[in-house]
């Protein structure tokens, strides 16, 4: 069993497309207060995927790390469980 922790990503910018540089993660649509059920995506094979609850689109860049996005600010750090 994979021992690290799924990224969390969250729109708060509004912004229509958020690169990121995996291709499975968590949405949030945006940080809390205002965040909908953290939603698992998977793209695939594919290279994009949109949210059902928030309708951002993502787009996989292999140029960014697991930890970037673009627009930058978009990867949410989730508190260490055990």
């Amino acid at each position: 069993m994979a021992h690290h922790a799924i990224p969390h990503f969250a729109n708060d910018q509004g912004v229509a497309v958020v690169h990121v540089g995996v291709k499975e993660f968590n949405c949030m649509g945006a940080r809390a207060p205002f965040d909908h059920p953290h939603i698992y995506l998977d793209m695939g094979s594919d290279t994009e995927i949109v949210c059902p609850y928030c309708s951002t689109l993502y787009k996989f860049d292999a140029k960014l790390h697991d930890d970037q996005s673009d627009p930058p600010g978009a990867l949410v750090e989730m508190p260490a469980t055990v």
